[in-house]
């Protein structure tokens, strides 16, 4: 059965009151899906995340926990050294939240958020090195769990179309004006509380509920303004993270995601306003060697994005 699309447009309007009813009842199911919904994470994850967390790791302790989830693993306390603990426990977070979303959400939507957020890390770290950040390792990961809050708004969109209800603006994605006035509650505040819930450290916490208001930042508002560049370059770049209803592409189908521009293509060098409003501290001339450093990482980490998330596809099918 085809449930028919119902778009803002479709329904008569509505009174203030019953708009206030209907935002209300969105919240309250968000909420639901936040305190109910949203998994506790499997005892192997939470055990993960307590020992990687803990100021010493044990490393055998890892390595028994993760040998008990796969048969056939190779050095798990080398690879914990090669990685990182805290990408390994990202790494961890990561899979069961995409394990959370894949459930969820049509396969077209999560690849283009997961392409706009592994960019957002990727370019994250690119900002770190560039302007000698020291936690270049943080806003990789902070860059690619900065949208995290947007998945159970997905959920609760998809459900309003299942039932027929009326659904949000079509750009209503990474829109945190329309986002609240339609859920009652944005992105970052979900983020923020799914991030709480799941014992991100505090400057994790920051990045996911100011990369929109980097000069709210408390714990690290540098970290967060490396984000927040990161993330507002993209979105000149490339269309918002699953800004289409889930209608108009069907779960079988691989979304049009856009072409790099040509190699030889002029940059535009004119610092944008978004680099000075995320990082205030950059001089002008910096600003613009950021900005032009962004162009040619966009450039050629774009393909290996896309290339990297087609076969991930390809083999979950």
């Amino acid at each position: 059965m085809t449930v028919p699309v119902h778009t803002a447009s479709s329904f008569p309007p509505l009174s203030p009151t019953r708009l206030a009813a209907e935002q209300e009842r969105r919240k309250k199911r968000l909420t639901g899906i936040l305190s109910q919904d949203l998994p506790t994470l499997p005892a192997y994850v939470m055990d993960l995340n307590a020992l990687l967390s803990s100021p010493t790791v044990d490393l055998k302790k890892v390595g028994k926990v993760i040998r008990g989830l796969r048969r056939r693993v190779i050095s798990i306390e080398q690879a914990a050294i090669l990685l990182g603990t805290e990408r390994l426990r990202t790494l961890v977070l990561t899979c069961s939240l995409m394990q959370f979303a894949g459930k969820r959400v049509p396969t077209p939507q999560l690849i283009t958020f997961w392409q706009h957020s592994f960019l957002t890390g990727l370019l994250s770290e690119r900002i770190a090195r560039h302007i000698d950040y020291f936690e270049k390792e943080q806003a990789y990961l902070c860059g690619l769990l900065h949208d995290i809050g947007q998945l159970p708004l997905s959920i609760l969109v998809l459900e309003e179309e299942g039932k027929g209800r009326r659904l949000p603006p079509p750009d209503w994605m990474d829109n945190v004006a329309l986002e609240r006035d339609y859920f009652g509650m944005d992105h970052c505040k979900v983020g923020r509380w799914m991030a709480v819930a799941w014992n991100f450290m505090p400057s994790f916490i920051d990045v996911f509920e100011s990369h929109h208001t980097p000069e709210r930042a408390e714990h690290d508002p540098y970290l967060v303004g490396i984000v927040a560049a990161a993330d507002q370059f993209l979105m000149t770049q490339v269309p918002a993270p699953m800004a289409t209803a889930a209608s108009e592409t069907l779960p079988s189908e691989t979304p049009a995601l856009e072409a790099p521009p040509a190699a030889d293509a002029a940059p535009e060098t004119q610092p944008s306003p978004f680099i000075q409003k995320c990082l205030p501290n950059l001089s002008e001339a910096d600003r613009q060697s950021l900005l032009e450093m962004l162009q040619t990482e966009y450039i050629h980490l774009l393909p290996l994005v896309q290339l990297g998330l087609a076969s991930a596809n390809a083999a979950a099918e």
